[in-house]
């Protein structure tokens, strides 16, 4: 199961102090030392050489390796003592605020950090006034963020109320939350217990959320590579185009598409893959005269006739 977010940053953290200590280190011992495969070492030494003493960008830390070993070639440069401009001061005490105030983080995590912001503030003197007057307030996302990363760290189940503007309708769930990934916007990936199936949860879509006293306990399955995107339709799967007004715009947005040409009226031309297009009529009638599905002509067709009988069964209980 991937690592969250929170239990990666202390493993960085404690990574910079070992690699110090032992320069020249062996690839294979600081992963068996970490508890990790050498692959998610050498993922974190990517990350590491962004990291420095500066926020402007300076003092990073100059680390490489071969693939056999690591090394640090700047290890004392950058272990000079922190000197910190009362912009970067400011900064860091703002978002150090900003992150105690995270619902779902671990008390440990936020009495920590309040006693690291405390010694921050008095090192800072004036400039800590300065950044009481600032703060930063997490929308809603924020939360549900904190309460999956928290979920997965303590290997707990979460409930959850799901919206799916595919059906236009709110429904509870019970999930064991696998990983949390941002690909345009974040999402989690985990394992339903109503579809008993693999589904991933756009975080912006949750209604709301509660971490349970079960354990989580997805099956063991092979992560998917997000590299080429989200969805990653077959190659097989038939094509549908939709033209919406611009009320209807929102549907670039809902739906993953191939392309979205725009109209003289303002309005777009979606073209998207799916393996069931007759899941699509839903979407047609919702959009009323805010869409319509232009191809393929069956299935325009057959929007055309769901339509018909909605309004006639409508008319009738009139």
């Amino acid at each position: 199961m991937a690592a969250n977010a929170i239990d990666q940053t202390r493993r960085m953290l404690s990574l910079v102090t070992y690699l110090r200590e032992r320069p020249g280190a062996y690839v294979a011992d600081v992963a068996r030392a970490f508890g990790i495969t050498e692959d998610e070492l050498i993922s974190d030494l990517d990350v590491l050489p962004l990291c420095g003493t500066s926020f402007r960008g300076g003092d990073l830390l100059d680390i490489d390796t071969d693939g056999e070993r690591i090394w640090w070639h700047n290890a004392d440069d950058v272990a000079a003592p922190l000197r910190l401009a009362a912009d970067e001061a400011t900064a860091l005490l703002v978002a150090a605020r900003a992150v105690t105030t995270l619902p779902g983080l671990r008390e440990s995590d936020r009495q920590a950090l309040l006693r690291a912001t405390a010694k921050l503030e008095a090192a800072a003197g004036d400039t800590a006034g300065a950044s009481s007057r600032l703060s930063v307030t997490f929308e809603s996302e924020g939360g549900v963020f904190a309460e999956v990363d928290r979920a997965i760290a303590e290997r707990r189940r979460l409930w959850l109320r799901y919206y799916s503007p595919a059906r236009d309708e709110l429904t509870e769930r019970e999930v064991d939350p696998i990983r949390l990934f941002a690909v345009g916007h974040t999402y989690m990936e985990a394992w339903c217990r109503l579809s008993e199936d693999r589904r991933t949860f756009r975080l912006d879509r949750v209604a709301a959320i509660r971490i349970l006293d079960e354990p989580s306990a997805p099956p063991e399955m092979e992560l998917r590579d997000l590299s080429a995107g989200l969805v990653q339709p077959a190659a097989d799967d038939p094509e549908v185009t939709v033209e919406v007004t611009p009320a209807g715009r929102w549907v670039a947005e809902y739906y993953p598409h191939d392309k979205a040409e725009e109209l003289p009226d303002g309005g777009l031309r979606i073209t998207l893959r799916t393996p069931d297009p007759a899941s699509l009529r839903r979407l047609a009638l919702r959009l009323g005269a805010d869409g319509r599905i232009v191809a393929p002509a069956d299935l325009a067709a057959s929007a055309r006739e769901a339509a018909r009988q909605a309004l006639a069964a409508y008319g009738e209980e009139l």
